[in-house]
C-alpha cells in the first residue's frame, strides 16, 4: 500500500508541474506568441490536470484499502 501512495504522490507532483508548466509557459519564455494560449498549451495543461487527477484517485483508493 505504501509503494501505491508514493506513485500516486508522484503522479500528482508531475501532473501539477506539467499543468503549471504548460498554463505558464508564456510567462517563463517557452510560448510561440505570448498573450495566446496555444493548442500545445491546452493539451499539457489538459494531460497535467488528468495526471494530478488520476494521481488523487489512486492516493484515496490506496488508502481506503482498496
Amino acid at each position: 500500500m505504501t509503494r501505491n501512495k508514493s506513485l500516486a504522490v508522484g503522479l500528482i507532483v508531475v501532473g501539477v508541474v506539467v499543468l503549471l508548466g504548460s498554463a505558464m509557459a508564456d510567462i517563463i519564455g517557452l510560448g510561440a506568441q505570448p498573450l495566446v494560449f496555444g493548442y500545445k498549451q491546452l493539451a499539457g495543461s489538459a494531460v497535467g490536470a488528468a495526471l494530478a487527477v488520476f494521481g488523487a484517485v489512486l492516493y484515496w483508493r490506496a488508502g481506503k484499502g482498496v
